[in-house]
C-alpha cells in the first residue's frame, strides 16, 4: 500500500484538527484530577493523551477500516497490542502526547506522532508541534520536510559529520540502568554540548533538521520511536541499535542510537561507551 501526498495530508491534517480540539484546550488548564502517575513522577498521563487517542483512533478507523491502530494508553491499559504489530498489513503507531511530563507542567514543548507500518516496514512518520502549528513529515523513499501551517514546505537533512568532539547530543538518562548510565554521562562530556528536551518528538525534529547531531534512547517503545526514526533516515540519517543491529519496528528494547551517518554512529559507539 502506497501514501500518496494527498493521503500523508490527510493524516497530518487529523493530528492537527485533534490537537485543537482535545489538546491544546487542557495546556494550562488541567486540574489535579486530569493527571494521573504511571510507572513514576516522571511518567506522567492526562486527559489529553487519553482523549485524542481516542479521537484519532475513532478517525484512522472510519477511513481505514481494516487497519491496526496501536496507541500508547491503550496498549498501557493492554500491553498485547504491542505482539499485533508485527503482523499487521497496515498498522498506524500514534502517541497522542510526546513530552506529557512537559504538557502536565506547563512546558510548551510536546508533539502528537504518528508512524504508518505497512507490513513490518516503516512507510511513513509525522511529528505535529501543536504550540508552533507545524508538522515534520517523512516519507520512505521520498526525503523528510517541514509543512508549515501556510502549507509552504521546506525540505531538511542532517547536519554534515563531524568529529565527536564537535557534538552535540541527547542521552534519554531516565531509561538507562547502570552501569551503562554512568559511562555514558562520563563520556557524554567527550563531546561539544548536550540537551534534553524531555520529548523524543522535538528531539528527533532537531537532529532531523541537522541542528543536533545525535541521540540515545534505551526504551524502545514504537509509538516513540518509529516516526522519527523515518523522519531522520530519510533527512539522511543513520540509526541502529546499540549492537549495531537495524531497528525494526517490533523492537522494545536494545537501545538506538542515531547519527548523521554510519562512520559518525561507529564514532559516537566507539566513544560514549568506553569502559
Amino acid at each position: 500500500m502506497i501514501f500518496d501526498d494527498k493521503a500523508i495530508d490527510w493524516l497530518s491534517d487529523l493530528l492537527a484538527s485533534v490537537a485543537v480540539e482535545e489538546i491544546m484546550p487542557r495546556f494550562r488548564s488541567l486540574g489535579v484530577d486530569d493527571i494521573r502517575q504511571k510507572t513514576s513522577a516522571l511518567d506522567l498521563v492526562t486527559e489529553a493523551d487519553v482523549n485524542a487517542e481516542r479521537v484519532i483512533t475513532a478517525r484512522l478507523r472510519e477511513r481505514y477500516p481494516n487497519a491496526f491502530v496501536l496507541g500508547e494508553e491503550a496498549c498501557e491499559a493492554d500491553v498485547s497490542l504491542l505482539g499485533k504489530l508485527k503482523d499487521a498489513s497496515l498498522a498506524f503507531v500514534l502517541d497522542p502526547v510526546d513530552g506529557t511530563y512537559n504538557f502536565a507542567t506547563g512546558v510548551p514543548l510536546f508533539g502528537v506522532m504518528l508512524a504508518v507500518v505497512v507490513n513490518g516496514e516503516t512507510v511513513a512518520g509525522i511529528i505535529h508541534d501543536p504550540v508552533g502549528q507545524d508538522w515534520i513529515i517523512g516519507v520512505k523513499g521520498a526525503g523528510s520536510h517541514i509543512r508549515s501551517a501556510a502549507n509552504t514546505i521546506r525540505e531538511v537533512s542532517v547536519a554534515p559529520p563531524v568529529p565527536v568532539s564537535e557534538m552535540l547530543g541527547a542521552i534519554s538518562w531516565q531509561f538507562v540502568a547502570e552501569p551503562l548510565r554512568t559511562t555514558l554521562a562520563r563520556n557524554h562530556a567527550r563531546c561539544r554540548a548536550s540537551f534534553g528536551f524531555r520529548t523524543a518528538a522535538h528531539e528527533y525534529r532537531l537532529i532531523a533538521s541537522g541542528h543536533a547531531h545525535f541521540a540515545i534512547f534505551n526504551k524502545l517503545m514504537p509509538w516513540d520511536h518509529l516516526a522519527g526514526v523515518l523522519i531522520h533516515q530519510e533527512a539522511g540519517g543513520y540509526a541502529g541499535r546499540f549492537d549495531g543491529s537495524a531497528y525494526l519496528p517490533h523492537h522494545i528494547d536494545g537501545g538506538i542510537l542515531i547519527a548523521p551517518n554510519k562512520a559518525n554512529w561507529d564514532d559516537l559507539r566507539e566513544t560514549l561507551w568506553l569502559e
